[in-house]
């Protein structure tokens, strides 16, 4: 036993003094490369990291597995491959072929080029974010976005914060601190990342008073509840799920007219505001901000990169009373939007000024307005170029596909079109995926039935000629 225990001790060292150093791993040609094009700490640190782990698996298995792990070449490329994956930008472009259109996790709203252009704009210079530059002193950062705002939705006055569940915060926490809120309890709902109407209310410190039940919900069960305690009362779109059969909600103008009754103010979470009617696209019928505005509701707030279209921010507007209560809480300049997000928003807004232009030039809108007509034209174009990048034969046909709108937003809404579907060769759908994954730019795609879906609703000008290259390289990979 001694004797054997020995000679595993002399194979390890024998193992471990194979590894070379790191100055010989620095005249490896592969990192001689490597260091012309990144930093020499990086690649330095690579080649630390990669003789550790090296190390490692040889005291933790006794070997090194295939006979040339050891050798400096294999080493060396390694940790150029690790030094890659360190100089890379962990937030990227992806292609989204997966036909959800506000997709939370690909960062939902594509810009336009104009807002992309003023975001550069304000991003490689200097700008007048609080600078008033008639009077030559100090300004508001939301001026720049208000008169727009307010001409577009007819409210007396707006502001805008970072995102919409900070923008609900706020008004919360403005309006109604230390007082009740009166909400049904059929719209506490739950948005992205498990944040729930009644925690935001509890962090704004607000008590939640709900009234009616899961899918009834009636204007006396507001009037009920209503007491020398109640401060406001409150309407959240359900604009992320829809409660079907035997029900009933508390239209806005109602609430409004109990509201004023009771010298209470009302507020509604629209969730995803939408500036313009999309029903005439077969949408279904939503209340736009301006209708919920002339509703009379006192306090209205939404997101800016859902329908709108825009970056991440939240939108409150209403009575000017109202919104210059919640402009001088001290929460508001905790979640005030950076100058980035608003050179982006107020290039949006603009497009609004004319829906067609609106229709034309923001990508959500123009995703939506596509007609399955038009998928099948874009699925031809792209199975052509496939057919012919793709050299090896190519198991792809044009499929009947829906798309969905996502966000949080028209949850029922079936987008009717069509899509490629690819059955691959030699490999499943999910490793196919998985490569598509890992090429520049990564493909997204939707895996059904052990076929790989591209749904062309979602690709930007141009980007078919980019899948087709990608799809390529991770089909002919080793």
């Amino acid at each position: 036993m001694i004797q054997r225990e020995e000679m595993t001790e002399n194979n390890l060292q024998t193992l471990l003094k194979q590894l070379p150093a790191v100055d010989r791993l620095l005249e490896e040609p592969a990192i001689m490369t490597c260091l012309c094009q990144a930093p020499r700490q990086v690649v330095t640190d690579a080649i630390r990291d990669t003789l550790a782990e090296a190390r490692e698996e040889i005291m933790r298995t006794g070997h090194s597995g295939k006979g040339d792990e050891l050798h400096p070449a294999t080493l060396a490329l390694k940790a150029v491959r690790l030094a890659e994956i360190r100089l890379r930008p962990s937030l990227r472009r992806v292609v989204n072929a997966t036909g959800t259109l506000i997709h939370t996790n690909l960062g939902r709203a594509p810009l336009s080029r104009a807002a992309l252009q003023a975001v550069e704009s304000v991003a490689i210079s200097y700008s007048n974010l609080e600078y008033n530059l008639e009077a030559g002193e100090r300004g508001k950062r939301h001026a720049h976005v208000e008169e727009l705002l307010c001409r577009l939705t007819g409210a007396e006055a707006a502001t805008v914060v970072n995102n919409n569940a900070g923008a609900t915060l706020l008004a919360l926490s403005a309006m109604a601190q230390g007082k009740e809120a009166v909400v049904s309890r059929g719209e506490l709902v739950e948005i992205g990342g498990s944040f729930r109407m009644p925690e935001v209310m509890n962090a704004g410190g607000v008590i939640m008073r709900e009234v009616g039940t899961t899918n009834k919900t009636h204007l006396r069960d507001f009037r009920q509840a209503i007491g020398p305690e109640t401060a406001l009362l409150l309407k959240v779109h359900t604009s992320n799920y829809r409660i079907v059969g035997f029900t009933e909600q508390v239209p806005s103008v109602d609430l409004v007219r109990l509201g004023r009754e009771h010298h209470l103010p009302v507020m509604e979470d629209l969730g995803s505001g939408m500036l313009l009617d999309l029903s005439v696209y077969g949408l279904p019928r939503e209340p736009t901000v301006r209708e919920t505005v002339q509703a009379g509701i006192d306090i209205l707030t939404f997101s800016g990169d859902k329908l709108l279209g825009g970056p991440q921010a939240g939108i409150i507007l209403g009575r000017g009373e109202a919104v210059e209560r919640i402009r001088r809480h001290p929460l508001a300049r905790a979640l005030r939007i950076d100058k980035m997000t608003l050179a982006g928003l107020e290039a949006t807004l603009r497009h609004y000024l004319n829906p067609e232009e609106a229709l034309r030039e923001i990508p959500v809108l123009r995703m939506l307005a596509i007609s399955p007509e038009q998928t099948r034209g874009r699925c031809e174009k792209l199975l052509a170029i496939l057919r012919q990048e793709v050299a090896q034969p190519l198991h792809a046909k044009i499929i009947p596909e829906t798309s969905r709108v996502g966000g949080g937003a028209l949850p029922l809404t079936e987008l009717p079109g069509f899509a490629i579907a690819i059955t691959p060769q030699g490999m499943s759908a999910d490793r196919l995926a998985q490569r598509l994954r890992a090429a520049a730019p990564q493909v997204i795609g939707r895996i059904q039935e052990d076929r790989l879906l591209f749904n062309p609703r979602t690709l930007a000008e141009g980007e078919e000629e980019l899948l087709a290259a990608c799809l390529k390289q991770a089909l002919h990979q080793e």
